[in-house]
């Protein structure tokens, strides 16, 4: 299994200003490094405090590359629908080569519609804008003089400068939510998958997982490649009940401005977005007890963490799992703790 710091900012400028949470990322960033972390990553998102102090996970990822040489740099996801693929392309390639080949890119689809109504496009284009965003990309880096003439965007012929440092491209991941369809696409591509555990069953992972899977072998893929991407939150003490506590809080501080980002939801429908209606009341409805529980949230002693890890485990297989330490807005002296006895205490076991 490999680990990674997966940063999911959800603060805005009452907690704390802008400059003061990229500082305080990068030395995590410089920490993960130290501690053998396998990568890094970060989110897409626009306007709120539900991940707004990243609207670029390029600049930030170009920063964590300039103050490391050997983690993996993983975008978590950018999102095609909103950057025109020339420029997508071009902007990851480059990251590409300052990072000597470290990216993985993952791309997604964006699920808030205050998101999309303030780029002015339709979320019912959401998944068609997305496939032809990314094949766009793809193709720009693996060919030459690319034409391409679809629905969205018309250009060429053009050769993207600069080539990617990875040939014929970096490594593909494919953020998915609750769609099913989405991880067999992913599958029958040759794709990674990005998926987050807890907003969903445990059967519901596993079929998802299935699906994607047998799809990858169906297509004839190279074996070892279905990499699969798992987020969790994460708060680790050496006391169990200050775990407790303390992952409650800031759980709770999560799920509020999740709240606040998903509410258009209350009044939207979308066709692309089957079952996205009744998001809001289910976040409402989180348990946090539960949540740990059934092993949807990694909090604890690292003893207890590592059995909640075995048992992920068993359920889902050698899987990639990104650590969500900084959401909810814990100081920074208790993120670097949970990444140190992460690190120390729990990776070991794993290995």
């Amino acid at each position: 299994m490999e680990f990674g710091i997966n940063f999911f900012p959800t603060v805005g400028p009452e907690e704390k200003p802008a400059d003061v949470y990229f500082d305080e990322a990068l030395r995590l960033v410089e920490l993960a490094e130290e501690l053998g972390y396998d990568h890094v990553k970060t989110v897409e998102h626009y306007f709120f405090k539900y991940g707004g102090y990243s609207p670029d996970p390029v600049t930030f990822l170009a920063a964590a590359a300039a103050r490391t040489s050997r983690i993996k740099l993983v975008t978590g996801a950018v999102i095609p629908a909103f950057t025109h693929p020339l420029k997508l392309a071009g902007k990851l390639a480059m990251l590409d080569n300052i990072s000597k080949g470290r990216l993985q890119v993952g791309f997604g689809r964006a699920f808030l519609p205050d998101e999309f109504d303030a780029f002015e496009l339709a979320m019912d284009e959401s998944r068609p804008r997305f496939l032809d965003g990314l094949r766009a990309c793809q193709k720009l880096w693996s060919e030459e003089n690319v034409v391409w003439d679809s629905e969205f965007y018309k250009f060429g012929p053009v050769t993207l400068l600069p080539r990617p440092y990875q040939r014929p491209h970096p490594r593909i991941l494919v953020a998915a939510a609750i769609t099913p369809s989405s991880c067999e696409q992913a599958g029958h591509d040759g794709h990674g998958l990005l998926l987050v555990p807890s907003i969903s069953k445990r059967e519901k992972v596993q079929e998802m997982l299935t699906l994607y899977r047998k799809a990858y072998a169906d297509a004839g893929h190279a074996p070892g490649g279905d990499e699969v991407h798992l987020s969790y939150g994460c708060y680790l003490s050496e006391d169990s009940a200050e775990a407790m506590a303390k992952g409650r809080e800031y759980s709770q501080r999560t799920n509020a401005v999740m709240v606040d980002a998903v509410a258009a939801w209350g009044t939207r429908r979308s066709e692309g977005y089957a079952g996205y209606e009744a998001i809001v009341d289910k976040i409402k409805k989180s348990d946090f007890d539960k949540s740990v529980a059934e092993n949807k949230t990694l909090v604890g002693t690292p003893d207890e963490v590592t059995e909640r890890l075995h048992t992920i485990r068993e359920w889902y297989g050698d899987v990639t799992i990104s650590l969500q330490m900084i959401s909810g807005n814990p100081p920074y002296e208790e993120t670097a703790r949970t990444a140190r006895l992460f690190a120390e205490q729990v990776i070991p076991n794993f290995r």
